[in-house]
């Protein structure tokens, strides 16, 4: 494998802290530059944002790659649910999947929110993770009518406090949002939330389902396998 960071004159360490503070938390680009200061490390705003587009791709492809090859999701029960984003104006729709532990399975942006757009996210996520068992959607007519198409209409489930789930994983982009100010491109909204689901899924370890000693102990396991990224 060749090395990732072979040009770079910054140690490989700086630059995966730099890129974990920006999309793991809702700092904005010269917040992670503060805080880096104040650690002795002097760069500018627009260094991290150089880092974030060159590797956080990188990064959360490999998490992703990771947990499909671990098998650490799960197809019993999926969630589905859209929340609105503008981006310089301009309506769109964010969908997301989630499995009933809180995975988040996919992110996907579109302009519309009709079927065809409905037919292309569950696609989307079929093709990486498989068929679920059950879907868990709001009364949206477009997830209806998309399934009929791929033939999961005997599968979803609706109800008014079925999709929690769903809806409580859109809490931290929405955090982001307003750290960020809005977005100002279709690609940067799709690249970021794409990044920001496989960072919040390696760092989410449920710390009100388990004890002291099994959280701190998976808090470390998952810095060292991040630190281990494109090493």
């Amino acid at each position: 494998m060749r090395n990732l960071f072979r040009y770079f004159k910054t140690s490989p360490e700086i630059i995966r802290v730099a890129v974990m503070m920006y999309v793991r938390f809702p700092l904005s680009l010269r917040n992670v530059e503060d805080l880096l200061h104040e650690r002795v490390i002097d760069i500018t705003h627009e260094t991290v944002r150089f880092w974030w587009n060159r590797f956080g791709p990188m990064f959360s492809a490999q998490i992703r790659k990771q947990r499909l090859a671990s098998q650490r999701f799960s197809n019993w029960a999926w969630h589905l649910d859209e929340v609105f984003v503008k981006i310089n104006g301009e309506l769109h729709y964010l969908w997301r999947a989630v499995d009933h532990e809180g995975e988040v399975l996919e992110a996907y942006v579109t302009r519309r929110r009709d079927r065809h757009a409905a037919l292309r996210f569950l696609r989307r996520a079929m093709k990486r993770y498989g068929n679920p068992d059950v879907v868990v959607t709001d009364r949206l007519g477009s997830y209806k009518a998309a399934m009929k198409v791929i033939g999961n209409a005997g599968r979803q489930e609706t109800g008014r406090w079925l999709n929690n789930r769903a809806e409580n994983s859109h809490l931290p982009f929405r955090r982001r949002e307003r750290a960020m100010g809005k977005f100002r491109s279709f690609e940067t909204l799709q690249k970021f939330v794409s990044a920001q689901s496989s960072v919040h899924n390696h760092f989410s370890h449920e710390r009100h389902l388990t004890r002291r000693e099994a959280f701190k102990q998976n808090r470390s396991a998952a810095l060292a396998e991040w630190r281990q990224l494109a090493a």
